[in-house]
């Protein structure tokens, strides 16, 4: 890499780049000079990469509008060029819905407004521009309200400038940006405030109306800024580098940013109906979602020194950190670990990096990711971080009968991934109270779980001796994965006669038999003596075993025999009788059982259908509230099946690009070959091809195989959309199903409607004949300097032994969890069909929580 970009990079860092030195203005005046000098060569280059640098470390924002500021003096034609590049670039963000580009461009502009590079009416005319787009958009008459997502956006970018600049636009302009605070105090008094139902951490506050006095997301930032705004604009989060070259700066000259405009919001609908309002407000909110939900995991105690403008810059910090640094996990957690901040902020990393990783209805990136970036902080602050990782671990913990199950999902993956990377090391006697709980106690379940993960992760005995503190949790411990065959040992003589048919497919196998000439033994030689349920059994288990050691063994039997699976499976019914199979030779390795069957999904032996009714037999119904296994096996279905649609679409979506260039080449190709036979010579009176002959022979097949490329690549296109149109079909089908067998079995459960409608009455209901010790209740203090708890707290802050909901309730509490779950994670694919929905599966008649778990999933308003 070149000096120059390495000192752009590094700049404001410990480096090698800068030498020894930390001063941030020696910094700035080493990458100023050498820009300087650069700029006489290539130009070009470095406003790209000045602008990119700026895009991706907006963090750095400050340092880079300061270089930039110092270079408007030597060069302000080179700076003018960066002005109208960053105006091209923000408003080709505003056009596509770049949320992030637009957020960071307007910082950028900001800081760039500090150093006199651009005037500060230029920048008040963007946010004008902005808050007008809001304004209209939520107006009922001239907008379309469904789209207030995208106006309070419009807003929040408006707002988290004025800590990078708001003092100086107070100076400079006061009446103009005065303007701007009035115009957003009455966008504030015209807009709904916006709820996070469905997308809430916890089950009480998805439930628990709002108190007027509380705000949203948007109404809390505005109080931020009020309070900044009476404190000077005095901040301990923003560097402001520009101040200390003032006197210089103030020299440069000032450039007008180029006027910008906002995209129209689509039209409101010709009849506003509660199903159209909310599928237009859900497309607004996938396109401009809410940047972070706030996860408090700690006491105010622990970040009481940040002051609330402070916060939010950190967590811009972070979030903007995350973002741009996705792919160099090194990198992001040495840049978290040093931001540009005097005080101590691990608490508020930690709750930030959680409050991602728990995202609903999906976090930014992978959970994988925030799995990687926590360890890595792990191992950059020794000394901090873990501890504040285990306290945060403890505090959800507490919390986890209330916490989504979503969320208990990816805690539960996340923790025991983290263990797996620390020698599986955990005081798992603090938690060993678990085991006097009922087996559906939520906290129990997660301990079972989390070490069910582990033996995925490790081996059973490695496991085991992790908890060597606390012997009695090996209850919870998964069995030892070894396979369950039914035919390796038997005593009767139809167990023999069984066994033997076993061990003759086996020697087929291993004689390489084809699986033509299987299906035709068990045809003449096995189903008519049998009959299908002792043949399907036969079969399956002896190629589940011949498959068990290892799973390139299991995709090998698959795919040279899958066509005898198919065979004897051909309907529903078969197939549910096939996934039992698998279930029971794998009973004792629930993740091998969810390998087998996605992998039959894979080779189309296993319909998504069939898979939904077998999770909903009752014996696996009688596991949703104690296990995860037939929910992983759900959820692998649905989301197969939904990647397809996505799969499609993204080809499709490249495909309409092949046309438009096959036609384009097939067009230029007739072009020329036309005006070539158009050409005309006379010779001897006669009139003859003026053109080469063996050139237009060679235009000729050129047209021919351009126009056969063009209708070959439409036909091709015509056949994805086909694919598309059955597999949305089939998508539609699949979500019914599900829709319909949760409806069953939640009704057959669910108490009276007139005894419960809300998930705390469906709490109660047992409260008051548990016992519950509330002598020795006290306020959680989450750890102390070591991160060791100084009580465990259960059921809400009362230190006991019960938990004091029934398994009854138990069941309905964590059934209607996941159904809320899935219409969340699949409401773009759910909300086109709602009118058959509404008319089919939630009619009248339906329980009221049944249909507050899809509506609160799906964000849609519940009295409609």
């Amino acid at each position: 890499m070149s000096s120059w970009k390495s000192l752009l990079l590094r700049i404001g860092e410990k480096s090698s780049d800068y030498g020894t030195s930390d001063d941030v203005k020696e910094h700035i005046e080493t990458c100023y000079g050498v820009l300087r000098r650069e700029l006489e060569h290539s130009p070009d280059d470095v406003s790209q990469f000045l602008i990119q640098c700026a895009e991706q470390l907006p963090h750095k924002s400050p340092l880079y509008g300061t270089v930039i500021g110092l270079l408007n003096l030597e060069n302000e034609e080179f700076i003018r060029k960066v002005v109208e590049n960053t105006q091209t670039n923000f408003q080709d963000a505003l056009a596509s819905g770049n949320c992030n580009k637009i957020r960071i461009l307007m910082r950028f502009l900001t800081v760039m407004m500090c150093s006199k590079v651009i005037h500060p009416s230029s920048l008040v005319v963007v946010f004008e521009t902005l808050l007008s787009s809001a304004a209209t958009t939520v107006d009922e008459e001239k907008g379309n309200p469904s789209w207030q997502s995208r106006a309070d956006f419009y807003i929040t970018c408006i707002l988290s400038c004025l800590p990078w600049g708001g003092a100086e636009l107070i100076e400079q302009v006061p009446e103009e940006i005065e303007r701007v605070m009035v115009g957003v105090e009455a966008y504030l008094s015209i807009r709904k405030r916006s709820s996070d139902t469905g997308l809430s951490f916890f089950e009480d506050d998805d439930e628990n109306a709002r108190e007027p006095s509380d705000k949203d997301f948007l109404e809390d930032l505005w109080g931020r800024i009020q309070v900044l705004s009476s404190n000077g604009w005095k901040l301990d989060s923003v560097p402001r580098p520009h101040l200390s070259f003032e006197a210089q700066l103030v020299a440069g000259k000032s450039h007008e940013f180029g006027p910008i405009s906002c995209p129209d919001q689509p039209a409101m609908p010709s009849t506003m109906s509660n199903i159209t309002y909310g599928k237009q407000k859900h497309d607004a909110e996938f396109i401009y979602p809410q940047r972070i939900r706030r996860l408090n995991i700690f006491p105010e105690s622990k970040t009481e020194d940040v002051q609330p403008m402070d916060r939010f810059i950190v967590e811009e910090y972070l979030l903007d950190v995350l973002f741009y640094l996705n792919g160099c996990r090194k990198e992001c957690a040495s840049y978290m670990a040093g931001l540009p901040v005097p005080f101590r902020y691990e608490y508020l990393m930690a709750e930030t990096i959680f409050s991602q990783l728990l995202m609903l209805p999906q976090p930014p990136f992978r959970p994988i990711y925030y799995t990687l970036v926590i360890i890595d902080l792990c191992k950059a602050l020794p000394g901090a971080f873990p501890a504040v990782v285990a306290g945060a671990v403890r505090a959800l913990f507490d919390k986890i009968a209330d916490l989504d199950m979503e969320c208990q999902t990816r805690l539960i993956l996340w923790f025991s991934h983290h263990l797996s990377n620390f020698q599986f090391i955990w005081p798992w006697e603090e938690w060993a109270h678990v085991l006097d709980l009922p087996k559906w106690a939520p906290q129990r379940v997660f301990v079972q779980e989390v070490l069910e993960r582990e033996v995925r992760l490790s081996y059973w005995d490695k496991v085991k001796q992790s908890i060597e503190h606390a012997p009695g949790l090996e209850e919870l411990l998964p069995p030892k994965g070894a396979p369950n065959f039914k035919f390796s040992v038997e005593e009767t003589s139809e167990g023999n006669e069984l066994n033997a048919l076993s061990s003759d497919l086996r020697n087929m196998v291993k004689a390489r038999a084809s699986a033509r000439e299987m299906i035709v033994w068990i045809e003449e030689s096995v189903f008519p003596i049998h009959g299908m349920e002792v043949t399907l059994n036969v079969v399956v288990q002896t190629l589940l075993d011949i498959g068990s050691k290892s799973f390139t063994h299991l995709i090998t039997v698959l795919e040279r025999y899958g066509q005898v699976i198919a065979k004897l499976c051909a309907d529903q019914d078969k197939q549910v009788m096939l996934i039992n199979e698998v279930d029971s030779y794998w009973r004792n390795n629930s993740q091998m059982t969810a390998i087998a069957i996605d992998r039959m999904m894979g080779y189309r032996l296993l319909s998504n259908l069939a898979i939904v009714r077998w999770v909903f037999l009752p014996a696996n119904i009688e596991q949703f509230h104690i296990s995860d296994r037939p929910w992983e096996i759900l959820r692998n279905a649905v989301s197969k099946t939904y990647n397809r649609v996505c799969d499609l679409r993204k080809e499709i979506s490249s495909m309409k690009k092949s046309v438009v260039s096959a036609e384009e080449a097939a067009a230029t190709v007739k072009a020329e070959l036309e005006a070539s036979e158009s050409k005309l010579s006379l010779m001897d009176g006669e009139p003859v091809m003026g053109e080469n002959p063996v050139r237009l022979k060679r235009l000729k097949s050129r047209a021919e195989k351009a126009k056969e490329d063009a209708v070959s690549v439409h036909e091709s296109l015509e056949a994805k959309e086909a694919l598309l149109a059955r597999s949305l079909d089939e998508f539609e089908a699949l979500f019914f199903s599900l829709y319909k067998n949760f409806l069953n079995a939640l009704t057959e459960r669910l108490p009276e409607a007139s005894k419960c409608v809300t998930l705390q009455g469906l709490k109660g209901i047992h409260a008051d004949s548990m016992a519950v010790d509330l002598e020795e209740s006290s306020a959680m203090d989450v750890d102390d300097e070591n991160g060791i708890p100084k009580k465990s707290e259960l059921n809400g802050g009362k230190t006991s032994n019960v938990y004091n909901v029934g398994e009854k309730e138990q069941w309905c509490l964590s059934t209607l969890g996941y159904l809320k779950a899935f219409s969340r994670q699949y409401a773009s694919e759910i909300w086109p069909h709602m009118e058959k929905l509404d008319a089919e599966v939630l009619t009248e008649d339906v329980h009221p929580l049944i249909r507050k778990s899809v509506y609160s999933g799906l964000r849609r308003a519940t009295d409609g």
